[in-house]
């Protein structure tokens, strides 16, 4: 299936000096997909000239769509929202809304991207609040958790829907019918957590998920389940520490081999076995987050992306566009509620 991705090429640190490229190898790659690049034509185009590319190069593959203004890192969401309604950000959102574009990309303010695609796109029926995925590398190769700051206070409901939709994601793009479900939790016994998070235990057991249990922060990163579930608060914490310890481990790594020519040598005899350990952690490998929930495709990319990592952002939403993601989850969530109305009604 091919797909057209609408990208807000201004966001981000780097804006387009990294999107624009991105863009341009990621067309290289999928011969049969398009882009819009969104922002100030200029300096897209400036871009583009700097790298040799001519605007009919991709026969039509590539367009640029003018946008006057760009949402600051730093910017208040509702200011953005209100204020900014011919932003780099809202008219990639806009393109998704109108089906010009499969999916919208952008490195953009997290807060600002979320309101607005949430105004814009609006929430699929029987979802409260969008949550936002993102894989994670384990032990066994990957994993999917979520959400991972969108919503700090959580009801057992919500966590319930963020693991049908988590679910679903991870179904559809892994091949997996049935993945499973790791409650995040202070202990794996089921006394073990806040009543919230004791609730939602509850609620996944009954639902039609495949349900592991509690898992706790070590299980992460052992792969003990395909999909870990948590609210936004601990997601964020968890995901913020994970690569905080990273860093730390390379930069350990880096210390100790230079400390002295014996090191060095070490180092350049392991050289194979270290590339190999800095592919495995390439936290740019698994860049772009996907607001799940939404009546349409928004992946953001870390704001600090390099051309690599913001092109594997791309490479997500156009997954997810390829599986029709939103309706998938759409389909899901429907399907629960007419079997959890006929249990109620069973029940009287």
């Amino acid at each position: 299936m091919d797909v057209t991705l609408a990208i807000d090429a201004m966001g981000g640190d780097h804006g387009a000096s990294v999107t624009v490229p991105a863009a341009v190898t990621y067309l290289q790659q999928h011969p049969r997909d398009s882009i819009i690049l969104v922002g100030n034509t200029e300096t897209m185009q400036a871009e583009l000239k700097a790298l040799r590319i001519a605007e009919d190069q991709f026969a039509g593959r590539l367009r640029l769509h003018a946008a006057s203004e760009v949402v600051g890192m730093d910017e208040q969401p509702q200011s953005a929202l209100r204020g900014k309604k011919d932003s780099s950000m809202r008219v990639a959102i806009n393109l998704v809304k109108d089906g010009e574009a499969s999916a919208c990309v952008s490195a953009g303010n997290t807060g600002a991207l979320m309101a607005t695609a949430r105004y814009v796109l609006k929430t699929i029926p029987g979802i409260d609040r969008p949550a936002i995925a993102s894989y994670l590398p384990t032990q066994k190769g990957q994993i999917c958790m979520l959400d991972l700051g969108a919503n700090t206070d959580c009801t057992a409901e919500h966590l319930l829907q963020f693991a049908m939709m988590g679910s679903t994601l991870v179904s559809a793009l892994e091949k997996k019918s049935k993945p499973t479900v790791g409650l995040l939790n202070i202990g794996s016994e089921d006394i073990k957590g806040n009543e919230v998070v004791k609730q939602a235990a509850t609620l996944l057991r009954e639902s039609d998920l495949n349900f592991h249990g509690n898992i706790e922060g070590n299980d992460i990163f052992r792969g003990a389940t395909d999909l870990v579930v948590c609210d936004g608060f601990v997601g964020n914490v968890a995901l913020k520490t994970a690569e905080g310890v990273a860093k730390m481990m390379g930069d350990f790594l880096k210390e100790g081999f230079r400390q002295s020519l014996y090191t060095k040598l070490a180092a350049a005899i392991s050289m194979p076995v270290l590339r190999a350990f800095k592919h495995r952690l390439d936290h740019r490998r698994y860049n772009g987050a996907s607001f799940l929930g939404l009546k349409g495709i928004v992946v953001k990319s870390h704001g600090s992306a390099d051309v690599f990592a913001f092109r594997c952002a791309i490479e997500k939403a156009a997954e997810e566009a390829r599986a029709g993601m939103w309706q998938q989850i759409s389909v899901h969530i429907e399907k629960w509620h007419h079997e959890r109305q006929n249990t109620q009604m069973g029940a009287t």
